[in-house]
């Protein structure tokens, strides 16, 4: 019995599913900018990997059609990203 899963895109989803979960550790312990730009970058590549693993391989990256998953996951990325470039350090740095 196999733990990987078969498809390609089910195997991304994996890596992207522990590579969020990194970035939550990163924001739980402080380090928050760093996190969210983890986060973002992941669903960044989410988006890519959606866009261009074929149809029958999406696995678990599908959840509707391919338009609206790829724009979905790429608004999340760049939202994250943009919000941890933006927001102003504190009086802590």
């Amino acid at each position: 019995m196999s733990v990987v899963p078969r498809s390609r895109g089910s195997q991304f989803w994996v890596l992207m599913t522990v590579a969020i979960a990194v970035g939550l550790v990163l924001v739980g312990v402080g380090y928050w900018r760093k996190g969210l730009a983890v986060i973002g970058a992941t669903f960044g590549a989410g988006a890519v990997a959606r866009l261009v693993i074929p149809e029958e391989h999406s696995g678990m990256l599908h959840v509707r059609g391919r338009t609206f998953d790829v724009v979905w996951t790429a608004f999340l990325g760049v939202s994250l990203t943009v919000l941890a470039v933006v927001v102003p350090p504190g009086p802590e740095g």
